[in-house]
């Protein structure tokens, strides 16, 4: 049986849509999106430019100014590195049985498991964070009276960088959500205002942050396993994605209807000064 009504670029958006509201690192108040329409408009690569500091001098009546300063500048390049597909195949027996139900599902599937490829992409990039407590070798390990102290710590870390307060975020593990709801100043504070639109993930505030909680904080296995806690704001990093193609087909050897499509992203820390990472261990 033909996927008479299949029109792409509903199915297209479709996905895209339900990707958007799965992310956790991937949302636009949590990494902004820029030059995610410069790169669907004109290629797969933007060049982002920085101007250095101004010099600020003191100015005296009647003397000439020194010569205009030429400012220093650097390129950063924000590429779509990560290309990601799905393909599967309905039987037109079970289509008969369940359709539409099997297709459906199977969509939210894919869109799901895209949804996480990107997401623990996005959370990789806690290496080229400019802050750090702990690290590999030496991570710290909280406990209930000392995991909220962690979060004043990596605030700390973003004002000493003149990190804009409003808007900041931390992300962490169920774990270290337990240690902090057995803590008066979590539980007391974390409470938001009914009214208040949640982010995806958000599990309160603390500490100046909207503190959100994911599976996929990036944990390092070895001898000293430790999860990477990242907090900071969404100028520090920059995320585009497309979906590029989908298409329905129906497979030579097969009574069946399939379908496939293709994900293509990238990200790029821009701002490294505005993003800080806790290394912290599980409690034993």
């Amino acid at each position: 049986m033909p996927l008479t009504n299949f029109i792409p670029t509903i199915w297209s958006a479709r996905l895209l849509q339900a990707l958007q509201k799965s992310l956790v690192y991937g949302q636009e108040n949590i990494i902004n999106r820029d030059y995610e329409g410069l790169i669907r408009n004109a290629g797969d690569t933007v060049k982002i430019n920085t101007v250095g500091d101004v010099t600020i001098g003191d100015y005296t009546k009647n003397t000439n100014m020194s010569d205009p300063e030429t400012l220093t500048d650097s390129t950063r390049t924000l590429q779509i590195t990560q290309s990601k597909y799905f393909n599967f195949q309905v039987d037109d027996i079970d289509a008969a049985q369940q359709n539409p139900k099997v297709m459906s599902q199977a969509m939210q599937n894919a869109a799901y498991a895209l949804r996480n490829a990107a997401d623990k992409y996005i959370a990789s990039l806690y290496v080229d964070a400019l802050n750090k407590i702990g690290d590999d070798t030496t991570p710290v390990q909280p406990a209930k009276t000392d995991a909220y102290e962690y979060l004043v710590d990596l605030s700390v870390k973003l004002d000493e960088a003149n990190v804009p307060e409003e808007g900041r975020f931390v992300i962490v593990p169920p774990w270290y959500e337990g240690l902090m709801l057995k803590d008066d100043r979590f539980v007391k504070a974390g409470n938001l205002p009914s009214d208040t639109r949640l982010l995806n993930g958000q599990i309160g505030r603390a500490a100046g942050f909207n503190v959100l909680k994911s599976n996929n904080v990036p944990k390092v296995t070895g001898a000293n396993e430790n999860f990477k806690i990242i907090a900071g704001h969404n100028i520090a990093w920059s995320y585009a994605e497309q979906i590029n193609q989908v298409e329905a087909y129906r497979p030579e050897k097969r009574f069946a209807d399939a379908l496939k499509g293709l994900h293509l992203y990238g990200a790029k820390v821009v701002r490294p000064e505005a993003l800080a990472v806790l290394s912290a261990k599980r409690p034993a």
